[in-house]
């Protein structure tokens, strides 16, 4: 049985390690990992392999960036040519990036079979391009595996029938259960001279809010209102870029308690995002990590796909208003203890950390059936 998994970003690495290392374990099934380079810097990327203990990829597009349609035509043009020699029964795509959605249209334009890790999920909000990307993806699926109830409910609202769809669990949470040992053991507290909750972990970038100067400003806004408590902010190369071109440096120098780091592995991410007091984001995949570390999040959005984290009142959407975000972070800090003891007794919706296993069971079983 062969199966060609197309990823190019940190989180689908992080949300497909164990569905990789599960596959590996099956004799019966011969993986081929194609990287198309989206994210092309090496603290982004490979850092992430090393660190999972992952094979490194069979294949790099070296895509780079580009616009959307750049990138996910470049994405299309260069895969294209390795599943017309590799002849693979199945593509797995992960997550809903660009990488996602032109892996599963090249693969469905020459017939063949798309599975979806992180199927269903949905923000309601098309101007977002990871909606569109997973929308387009879902419909051209022939194996759609849910996180949660949430996302099959949405999955049968849109008309996709039930044969196609499987409520497995989210892999992104197994992966978290695999590595939390390591991560707990990792000194970035120390090397950033951090005290538990004594900071607040900031995540941005989405083009919404990096690309766009006035929400960009008002984020930094937001952050100067935290004082005396520490913001660490990992910043993502591009936002870094951004900060620069609308020369709002100059905001970050004021804030001696705003403190920029290079991008993290997943480990030492995971570390301070357990230890902090809570976190300020953007980010998808880490709303539901600090939904499993039971740290409060303040999302830097009007909408979220993850609306179970919201209904659980672990996570708290702000949009970029500095005087909704300053609001809601005085009420976490003032009853933080408090907040944390609830979130450790709140059901986990995603699923109890064997996604990965249920996802190779299936694929196996159907993967058998088409080769008869």
């Amino acid at each position: 049985m062969s199966i060609t998994l197309v990823l190019g970003t940190r989180p689908q690495i992080i949300k497909s390690s164990s569905l990789i290392h599960e596959i590996n374990r099956c004799k019966d099934i011969r993986m081929k990992i194609i990287h198309t380079g989206q994210h092309y810097d090496y603290e982004m990327t490979k850092v992430f392999f090393e660190e999972l203990g992952l094979p490194d990829p069979a294949e790099n597009l070296n895509v780079g960036s580009g616009t959307h349609a750049q990138q996910t035509a470049e994405i299309m043009m260069r895969l294209e040519k390795i599943l017309l020699m590799e002849k693979p029964q199945l593509v797995m795509v992960p997550g809903d990036t660009n990488s996602t959605l032109a892996g599963a249209i090249t693969a469905a334009k020459l017939n063949v079979p798309v599975a979806h890790i992180e199927a269903g999920a949905r923000s309601y909000d098309m101007s977002m391009p990871e909606e569109v990307n997973r929308r387009l993806t879902d419909h051209i699926s022939m194996l759609l595996f849910t996180p949660t109830e949430n996302c099959t409910r949405n999955l049968e609202k849109e008309g996709i029938t039930k044969d196609k769809i499987d409520q497995t669990g989210d892999t992104m949470y197994d992966v978290l259960l695999q590595q939390l040992p390591k991560a707990e053991k990792t000194d970035i507290l120390e090397q950033l001279n951090l005290e538990p909750s004594s900071y607040v972990m900031l995540t941005t970038h989405r083009p919404e809010n990096v690309d766009n100067p006035e929400n960009l400003e008002k984020i930094l806004d937001a952050t100067s209102r935290l004082e005396p408590l520490t913001v660490v902010f990992p910043i993502h190369p591009r936002t870094r870029k951004q900060l620069q071109t609308f020369g709002l440096h100059g905001r970050i120098k004021g804030q001696k308690h705003l403190r920029l780091v290079n991008p993290l592995g997943y480990h030492e991410t995971l570390n301070l995002v357990m230890n902090a007091k809570f976190i300020l984001t953007d980010s998808g995949g880490m709303q539901k990590e600090a939904f499993w570390l039971r740290t409060p999040c303040i999302t830097l959005r009007e909408n979220t796909e993850w609306l179970e984290t919201v209904q659980l009142e672990a996570n708290y959407l702000t949009g970029t208003n500095p005087q909704k975000i300053a609001e809601k972070a005085v009420e976490i800090i003032e009853h933080v203890e408090e907040i944390k003891e609830r979130l450790r007794n709140v059901p986990n919706p995603f699923g109890d950390g064997k996604a990965s296993q249920r996802i190779v069971d299936i694929i196996k079983a159907q993967l058998s059936q088409i080769s008869i």
